[in-house]
């Protein structure tokens, strides 16, 4: 249920705190060699070889510069002659990345049907067997201007990108093959500040982490964010005296934003100081889950409010009343991720800038989901039932593999090839990924 904007959604209503050889044909060559080398075996047995022949007897004089014309040029049959079906069928057998990035190079034919996005849908769904993706990318007429396109609320002519897609959801059924098996696990427990790969580890009330590039926020209890250079040696350049405990955080190039425990969003401009730049109570409870991209701040609370803040506006754009609170949320337009205090899934749809509830899942948790990551083609989820799931994100989420710890989970992160779970026993619990 949507609710009407109420006093607090006033644009104005801020606290003051204070991105000459004839050229051979290229194409005739690729489409002769693909034809020669990979032109499927003809039937039946090969056929017996013949003696070799004498040396003939013959004189100098006899011999012509062409002693034999060219005779008739036979069609021989190859790969390209076959229906787009089965080729399709003998590129599901190579990888994802090879096939985009090489076979357009062979030729015009197989550049065209690489380019095509059906083809990577097709190969996604043979992959999944289950609607893929819960939400969709929209699409647009191709005769429409980019100058109308421009004005439709950030609406693209194509949203998902399925080569991408296809290429991470490969890698990542791959990497949990066997339940995980091929996964190299370790946990960090000791240290105060350590780094590896871009993943940090803070001990103590340290409650909410953020990178971006080199560098890291980090939000405490004691009512302060502090910004560290993982370039610099782990080295401090920055700190942030809040009002009270900070709860989330969001990092953005431009922005870094908090949400608290006494029911505000602040946004600070880690630039200059950091400095403080608005501060606005956006619900009636403590702000538990955050993020923010180029148009939106999107915090839920423990009111059971989902609210969408938009930044261009610099007002509120929505808020939902839930049946539950939130308390992790990952987004990758147009699906926002979110799991709850009841242990459950929840896919809100971006529809033209405004946030639609449109399925909600139980993965297996037996209580509070709280860490969220998802991409393209790859899912991760944190409980304090204290197991960590790897899913595929389709409709509804296939789980491939989970993982109990002794202690419950704060948090998760996936980078690279590397997926960290954050502990309540001051540990971080690490899986390094097969390249």
């Amino acid at each position: 249920m949507e609710l009407p904007p109420g006093p607090r959604d006033d644009p104005h209503a801020w606290d003051d705190d204070s991105d000459p050889e004839l050229e051979p044909d290229p194409d005739a060559q690729a489409e002769a060699y693909v034809a020669r080398v990979l032109s499927p075996p003809k039937l039946g047995l090969a056929p017996p070889r013949a003696p070799p022949l004498p040396a003939p007897t013959v004189s100098l004089g006899a011999l012509e510069p062409w002693a034999a014309s060219k005779g008739p040029t036979v069609a021989v049959p190859g790969l390209l002659s076959l229906p787009p079906e089965l080729l399709l069928e003998i590129c599901a057998y190579l990888d994802a990345r090879l096939v985009l990035h090489v076979l357009p190079r062979v030729c015009h034919a197989l550049r065209d049907l690489v380019r095509d996005h059906v083809t990577w849908r097709l190969r996604a769904q043979r992959r999944v067997r289950a609607p893929y993706p819960v939400v969709e990318g929209r699409r647009l007429p191709q005769r429409l201007e980019v100058s109308r396109c421009q004005n439709l609320l950030g609406a693209q002519k194509e949203d998902f990108d399925w080569p991408k897609a296809c290429i991470e959801l490969e890698q990542h059924l791959s990497r949990w093959a066997e339940d995980g098996r091929r996964a190299e696990y370790f946990c960090l427990a000791d240290g105060h500040f350590a780094s590896i790969d871009s993943v940090l580890l803070l001990q103590g009330w340290v409650w909410s982490l953020a990178a971006l590039d080199h560098r890291v926020c980090s939000g405490s209890w004691d009512s302060t964010v502090k910004l560290w250079d993982m370039a610099a040696d782990g080295q401090q350049f920055g700190e942030i005296k809040a009002k009270a405990a900070v709860l989330c955080l969001s990092y953005r190039p431009d922005i870094l934003v908090t949400g608290t425990y006494d029911k505000k969003v602040t946004v600070y401009d880690p630039r200059v100081g950091p400095a403080l730049l608005k501060s606005r109570r956006l619900h009636s409870s403590a702000v538990l889950a955050l993020l923010a991209d180029d148009r939106h701040i999107i915090s839920g609370s423990e009111d059971h409010t989902l609210v969408v803040f938009d930044r261009r506006a610099n007002s509120v754009l929505q808020r939902l009343q839930l049946d539950s609170y939130l308390l992790c949320m990952s987004y990758q337009e147009p699906q926002l991720w979110a799991g709850d205090n009841h242990g459950l899934l929840h896919v809100f749809a971006n529809r033209s800038g405004c946030f639609q509830l449109v399925r909600s899942f139980d993965v297996g948790h037996r209580s509070q989901i709280t860490g969220i990551k998802h991409s393209l083609g790859a899912l991760y989820t944190t409980s304090t039932d204290k197991t960590i799931r790897v899913h595929v994100p389709t409709d509804p989420p296939r789980t491939i593999c989970t993982r109990s710890h002794h202690n419950v989970l704060n948090g998760i992160c996936a980078e690279g090839n590397l997926v960290v779970a954050a502990s309540g026993g001051l540990s971080l619990e690490v899986w390094r990924l097969q390249a």
